[in-house]
């Protein structure tokens, strides 16, 4: 694992990255105190975090970076994994200096912290796992019309492919509630696009993803956080996950959808707070 910190320019603007075999990552950190590792879930860039950093950098020095594939991260062509990420989210660790941090990942981003407690253990202090799955046949798959809203979009503009796919993973009260922030995230995302090829690296390592044999080998304290009405990620996943990490507490938000940290982002980032200051 490479483990040299560049700064590269884009646009004019000067970038922090880090080198992480053949990639160079995209990262920014906030805020001081013990670190925490936010990792973001598939075809999503560290943007997601808008609702997270202001709350969390005042306790926690955070960190948050784009995995391969996606937003000011490389982009390379060619199959991506589950283990493959985690390498880079430790990589990133190491060229930090850090000795340890705590994880957060959020669904793709969720297996990758489950993987990343499994391959590197000394690295890790707490961990939470948030609207993920062990993957694997054992796990609750999405919906039919879950999945065909996602994948089903022939024809479509590229704002239009997204607003058909993000409406699953918001619940219907957000939606309704919320048109403006929605169409926020909606440019944020045409802003700097994931390319298809990127997001297919990405899902097909979702897809290959498989922990369920050795979930049970986690001994980190975890905390497991659900919406009640997640579409993408169905809550019953969760419940595995807690049935199989032995230092584990569970908790489900009342009706919010797969993206319920965007939704409720007071019970969760107090949620989160809480856990790790416990």
């Amino acid at each position: 694992m490479g483990q040299d910190l560049v700064f590269l320019t884009l646009g004019g603007c000067l970038l922090p990255y880090t080198k992480c075999g053949d990639v160079n990552l995209f990262y920014e950190t906030y805020g001081s105190g013990e670190p925490l590792l936010l990792i973001e879930g598939l075809g999503y860039a560290s943007w997601m975090w808008f609702k997270q950093i202001p709350a969390l950098k005042e306790h926690f020095m955070v960190i948050t970076y784009d995995n391969r594939g996606v937003g000011n991260s490389d982009k390379p062509d060619y199959p991506y994994s589950i283990p493959m990420m985690a390498g880079d989210a430790a990589s990133l660790l190491q060229s930090l200096g850090l000795k340890s941090a705590h994880l957060l990942g959020v669904s793709m981003g969720g297996m990758i912290a489950q993987q990343f407690a499994s391959d590197y253990p000394a690295l890790v202090n707490k961990l939470i796992l948030c609207c993920t799955s062990h993957g694997g046949p054992n796990s609750i798959p999405a919906p039919p019309e879950t999945i065909k809203a996602m994948t089903d979009v022939e024809g479509l503009s590229p704002e239009e492919a997204l607003q058909q796919a993000m409406s699953v993973a918001f619940s219907p009260e957000y939606l309704e509630d919320n048109k403006d922030e929605f169409n926020q995230i909606i440019n944020w995302r045409l802003e700097n696009p994931t390319p298809q090829y990127c997001w297919q690296h990405q899902f097909n390592a979702v897809l290959n993803f498989n922990s369920e044999e050795w979930l049970g080998s986690i001994d980190k304290p975890t905390l497991i956080i659900t919406g009640t009405g997640d579409k993408v990620i169905p809550p019953k996943n969760s419940e595995k996950l807690h049935q199989k990490i032995k230092n584990s507490k569970l908790v489900m938000l009342e009706d919010g959808g797969h993206l319920f940290f965007m939704e409720k982002p007071d019970q969760f980032n107090r949620e989160v707070i809480n856990f790790l200051k416990s």
